[in-house]
């Protein structure tokens, strides 16, 4: 029977109803890291501790992807006649860091740098198996 796999195991907590991004912080300068890492390129300190990361922050740049990454690695459709361009941006997540992610929506109309932003799942391809995989993006924050 199909279900729901994650893209990758130890990026984002799984199963989950409140997701979030799994990191690194430096427990020597405080450094976050995404993905996890075991040394810090801030201090290069050799001890990190995992970390869940927020799930909310604020858009800080973006730009829309409009034709399909080179596979591999990427792992979605890259059939250039039915690929859907999709939107990519850096949230900051404050306190921690800006983590590189895909964006739910990709029209620039609807699309505003600073605009509140929250993690969530989406469906990335179905497998092999008939699994559906999912993989995190952030979506405009409904306040």
């Amino acid at each position: 029977m199909p279900q729901r796999v994650p893209v990758a195991d130890g990026v984002f907590t799984w199963p989950s109803d409140d997701p979030r991004l799994i990191g690194s912080r430096c427990t020597s300068c405080d450094n976050h890291m995404f993905p996890t890492q075991e040394s810090c390129p801030r201090c290069s300190g050799s001890e990190t501790e995992t970390v869940e990361l927020s799930r909310e922050g604020t858009l800080w740049t973006w730009t829309v992807q409009g034709y399909p990454p080179k596979s591999p690695p990427y792992a979605g459709d890259a059939d250039p006649k039915t690929f859907e361009p999709f939107g990519v941006g850096y949230v900051d997540l404050a306190g921690q860091l800006k983590v590189e992610t895909r964006l739910t929506i990709n029209d620039p109309a609807q699309i505003e740098i600073g605009m509140e932003m929250e993690m969530v799942l989406v469906p990335l391809y179905t497998n092999e198996d008939g699994d559906e995989v999912v993989t995190f993006a952030f979506a405009p924050k409904e306040i």
